[in-house]
Parts: structure tokens; C-alpha cells; sequence
């Protein structure tokens, strides 16, 4: 079975290939109801942790919940010992991944509207987004493949939209209106991206993302304006009761009832989104490099600014933009599912084909003068192209001038104009490599290190692999000695 699965921030949807058609999996909870998606969420009940909807009832019992962890991933410091706690108990998040998707692939088998048993090959698509670092994408492959799942490819998550939007909204894409923005509002996450269409071809023009913006932020607006109603602080269930109440709002609510210490509390519609509108203003702020240029006349070659991802379900969204941009404004029908759908579609090699941006600069920082200097250089671009499943290498060769070399690898979002990284940095890993041979297998952390004219010739290869995921081999040509990493 080939099928698209969008690991969300609150949400996990999965879709399928099914003969040209792309349903979404519908799961069944505890009592019997049948969902669309599953919970991303974990609980340990002391004894053993439980996932999707097993963690909400567990969570009713009183049962450490943590929800919403996929955040966890975007922060610049994570790496494989990332440790997450859940109440009082300590867990590496990749470890927690894991388990979560192993139980995805599980409730996929035992507890969904397919019929699949338990040694099918669940051959999958996967998303990340489209501002993921290195780090963040590793976890995510790794954690899948280790749940049981086929990963064939890789695709950023309003790259995956894109395919939606084409394959149900084809009749808008003409000869004078080929460009896409899709505007991805998830749980956790922002991100937007500018897609060139030319029939099944999608070419990424440009992408931004905001990796702490999303339905969460918005509940905890909610729930704030609920506390300070009542003059008690915000908690777990009240933001609970904030998700539950927002997502039920329609473009003509006037209020939202919440209950907090047990008495309803009444707020406008109009106030909330008064206090919520800054949170997509902000959104318009990180998509500026994309609309840059396209107002007015301009906009006459994009077909459709497309609203797409959960939180993009709250009225607010389609009005603030609306306001901005007109009638091209569209939100998908299916706008939590769309990530998924687009998936599936790539899963099932139906002539769609992506060139992607990287859409996060990589870097290196480099000794200079002994180590009294240092020069930036940068491996990628922001902007360098990339085709899901083919890798992209970059070669530095050089004769090597000191005793030892560290490299300081970053990812960034953008250059500055004397050719430094600036805007959103990232230092997520250190390698020393010794260039004099006697060094080699001895601890180069703390030494000292010096100019020396007589060293050998070096080549470094960093890959792009059909992932996304950075790699570095640093080669001494003279000996063969060679190092590789992950970045």
C-alpha cells in the first residue's frame, strides 16, 4: 500500500493511493467514533507511555499528556540525545517518535478504514517543513523507518500541498496564470511557499517558514483572554477547551464559551480576533519575500493563493488575507488533509514532478591566521535547487594550512551583503579534523591550533542526499584518510 503521511503538530493524517484516487484514512477511537486523523499526543500513566487517542483517554485518567511535541524538532539544538519529559518521565524525542509512529502505522493496519494486515509493506511518502534544518529531517526519516514504514521520499510540506492543489484545482492553472502560493498554517508550524506549475512539473520559486507559529499559538490567545477574565492562570485543559472551542467557530460566531473553575466565560468573536489578528500579521511577514512584487496588476500570474493546513480552518485566516489579496484567495476543502493528499499522489508516481529550494542556507566557518580569524564560507544556498531522490554535491578541495581544522557548520536564512549569515542561525554541529597525521585518534578537543604550510591536500564532499539530510567527508588525498558525518 503506498500512502502519504503528514506527521503533524496536533494532528497525524494519512492518505492512500488508491487507482488514481487519494481518500484520507479515517480511524476509530475508544468509544467507537470515527476521526480523520490522529492525535499527536503522548502520555505515561507511571508503567508505559500510550499514543493518539489511547493518550487523551489515558490523559482523562490522569495520565501525563505532552502534546504538540513535534515542536520539539525545531529547536536549533536538537539532535539525536534530545531528551523530552512527559510528567516526571525522561524520554529521548527520538525514541518518542518512534513509538508514536510505530503506533500510526499500527492504528493504520488494526484500527482504519483499510484493509491492510499486519505485514503489509506500508511503502510511504513522508513531510517536513519547508524551513526544517538537517537535524530535523534526520529524526523524522529515522523515526519512520524505524516504526516500520518504507520511506521512499521526502517532500516539504506546501511542496506536498502544491500537488493538491493542482490535482484538484487544475482548471485554474492556464498559460497566463502558472504560479501557486500556497500559505501552510499548521498546529505548530508556518510555512509558504511560491510553486511554478507547467502541467504535472512543479518548480519551487521561493519558500519561508516560521518554526514556533501555529494553531497552538492561537489557542493559548484564547485561553489567555479566558484567565484574564477571571483573573486565574492558563492550564493544560484550558487550552484544551481554547483548541476545541476555535476549531468550532464559523465566519458568523459572534462568541466563544469557555468554562473555567467550573463558570462559563463569555468572550467576543470580535475581541479574539482582535488579539489573534497580530499572530497572522506575522504570517504576512515571513511571506514577504514571496509577495514581493505580487499586488496590484502583478497578481495577474498567480492562479491561487491557497490556504491549506489546520490552522488555517479559523475564519480569521481567510478574512485577513482576503483583505489583502482578493478574490484569489482559496482555502482547500480538505485544508488539514492536503499535505497528506499531495503525499499520496507523490507516492503514487503519477507523473508529478517537483524541483525543490533547499529553502535553508548551509554553511561553514572556517579557521583563519592560526586561529585568530575566522571566514565564512557557504556550501548552499537558501535558494539551490533540489529534485526529491536525487542527490546534489559540492566539492571543496584546498592545501591544508594548519595543524587541525574546525569547522563550524550553521544553517541560516539568509547572507548579509559582506557575505555573512544573518537572519535566523543556527549552529548545530562542530568537527575538528587533524590535518597532521600524528594528531589522528588522539582527543583534538582544547589543542592548540597553529599554522603549518606543509600539510596535505584536502577534499571535502558535502551531499544533499535524496532526503534533504547534509552529509560531510573530509578526505586527506595524500593518505586516504577519511572522515564522514551526518550533519
Amino acid at each position: 500500500m503506498r500512502v502519504g503521511v503528514d506527521f503533524g503538530t496536533t494532528r497525524t493524517i494519512a492518505a492512500i493511493a488508491d487507482r488514481g484516487n487519494y481518500p484520507v484514512a479515517s480511524f476509530t477511537d475508544a468509544d467507537g467514533d470515527t476521526h480523520d486523523y490522529l492525535p499527536s499526543a503522548v502520555a505515561w500513566d507511571g508503567t508505559q507511555l500510550h499514543y493518539g487517542f489511547e493518550a487523551l483517554s489515558a490523559a482523562a485518567s490522569g495520565a501525563a499528556v505532552l502534546r504538540s511535541f513535534k515542536r520539539a524538532l525545531s529547536d536549533p539544538t536538537v539532535g539525536p540525545g534530545t531528551v523530552v519529559g512527559i510528567g516526571d518521565y525522561r524520554v529521548l524525542l527520538r525514541d518518542l517518535l518512534a513509538g508514536y509512529l510505530a503506533s500510526v502505522r499500527k492504528a493504520l493496519v488494526s484500527a482504519s478504514n483499510l484493509r491492510l494486515d499486519a505485514d503489509d509493506t506500508l511503502t510511504a511518502v513522508v513531510a517536513v517543513p519547508a524551513h526544517a534544518r538537517s537535524a530535523q529531517r534526520f529524526l523524522t526519516i529515522e523515526a519512520f523507518r524505524a516504526a516500520g514504514f518504507d520511506v521512499i521520499g521526502v517532500l516539504n510540506e506546501p511542496s506536498a500541498a502544491g500537488f493538491e492543489y493542482t490535482h484538484r484545482q487544475a482548471r485554474t492553472v492556464t498559460s497566463k496564470r502558472t504560479r501557486v502560493l500556497v500559505y501552510d498554517l499548521g498546529g505548530g508550524t508556518f510555512d509558504a511557499s511560491l510553486v511554478s506549475v507547467c502541467d504535472t512539473r512543479h518548480e519551487i520559486i521561493d519558500s519561508v517558514g516560521v518554526g514556533q507559529l501555529g494553531g497552538d499559538d492561537f489557542d493559548a490567545v484564547l485561553a489567555t483572554l479566558a484567565a484574564q477574565a477571571t483573573g486565574t492562570a492558563v492550564t493544560d485543559g484550558l487550552l484544551e477547551d481554547a483548541r476545541v472551542a476555535k476549531e468550532q467557530l464559523m465566519p458568523q460566531s459572534k462568541r466563544v464559551v469557555l468554562e473555567v473553575a467550573g463558570k462559563p466565560v463569555i468572550i467576543p468573536v470580535s475581541a479574539f480576533y482582535e488579539a489573534a489578528t497580530p499572530l497572522v500579521n506575522s504570517s504576512l511577514d515571513a511571506m514577504e519575500r514571496l509577495v514581493t512584487g505580487l499586488s496590484g496588476d502583478e497578481l495577474t500570474d498567480v492562479a491561487g493563493i491557497y490556504l491549506v493546513g489546520g490552522g488555517s480552518c479559523l475564519p480569521l485566516v481567510p478574512r485577513v488575507l482576503r483583505e489583502r489579496f482578493g478574490r484569489r484567495v482559496h482555502r482547500s476543502p480538505h485544508p488539514g488533509a492536503s499535505t497528506a493528499i499531495g503525499l499520496a499522489i507523490a507516492a503514487d508516481d503519477a507523473g508529478f514532478a517537483l524541483t525543490d529550494k533547499l529553502s535553508r542556507g548551509f554553511g561553514v566557518f572556517r579557521e583563519l591566521s592560526a586561529g585568530e580569524k575566522l571566514s565564512f564560507d557557504p556550501i548552499f544556498s537558501r535558494t539551490q535547487p533540489v529534485t526529491p531522490g536525487v542527490p546534489v554535491v559540492v566539492r571543496r578541495r584546498y592545501r591544508a594550512a594548519h595543524n587541525i581544522g574546525w569547522f563550524r557548520f550553521v544553517e541560516y536564512s539568509d547572507l548579509g551583503p559582506d557575505g555573512e549569515p544573518t537572519g535566523n542561525l543556527a549552529l548545530f554541529a562542530d568537527v575538528l579534523f587533524a590535518f597532521d597525521p600524528t594528531l589522528r585518534g588522539r582527543d583534538l578537543s582544547g589543542m592548540e591550533i597553529v599554522r603549518r604550510p606543509d600539510g596535505p591536500l584536502v577534499e571535502e564532499t558535502y551531499t544533499i542526499d535524496r532526503d534533504g539530510v547534509v552529509s560531510l567527508t573530509i578526505t586527506d588525498l595524500d593518505n586516504g584518510h577519511t572522515f564522514h558525518q551526518a550533519l
